[in-house]
């Protein structure tokens, strides 16, 4: 099996968010490990916050189970109930169809890093809960909705 060269991995900055939401995405950057070493059933991201950065709007799927690892540093995880603080060494696990939205914010001073493990549905559905929004991803391809199922149209600036 070849190793991966990380420093050889594009990084991936900004977000698919529709405006507004795609502007609290910054201070986030990841490398696609999975797509890099050619995994097609599951993904491998490494993430990278720094301070003050989010890693998403707090969300859930409904397809996929998600499992997290923070690296190095420390982050806050948010869900319904709460916050929990993680550092290096620390997991976290979210089971498909499960309706707490989480993310991670970086409140620390200095970067901070988590591995991302994630199933590929053919069809994935994730809720924003914070928010009015709702994506469909399919074919490669993400649809925005209200969670009416409205189509979401991005704001005028």
């Amino acid at each position: 099996m070849p190793i991966i060269d990380k420093t050889k991995v594009p990084v991936k900055t900004g977000s698919i968010y529709p405006a507004p939401y795609a502007a609290m995405m910054a201070g986030r950057s990841s490398l696609r490990l999975g797509d890099a070493g050619g995994l097609t059933q599951f993904g491998v991201n490494l993430v990278t916050l720094q301070p003050g950065a989010l890693s998403s709007l707090r969300h859930w799927h409904v397809a996929e189970d998600e499992f997290v690892m923070v690296t190095a540093g420390e982050c806050v995880l948010v869900q319904d109930a709460g916050e929990t603080l993680m550092r290096a060494g620390d997991c976290a696990a979210f089971p498909a169809n499960v309706p707490d939205g989480h993310h991670f914010i970086n409140r620390s001073a200095a970067p901070a890093s988590f591995l991302v493990v994630g199933s590929k549905a053919r069809r994935e559905v994730a809720t924003y809960s914070d928010v009015d929004l709702v994506v469909t991803m399919e074919a490669g391809q993400a649809t925005f909705t209200h969670k009416d199922g409205r189509p979401y149209i991005a704001p005028e600036v």
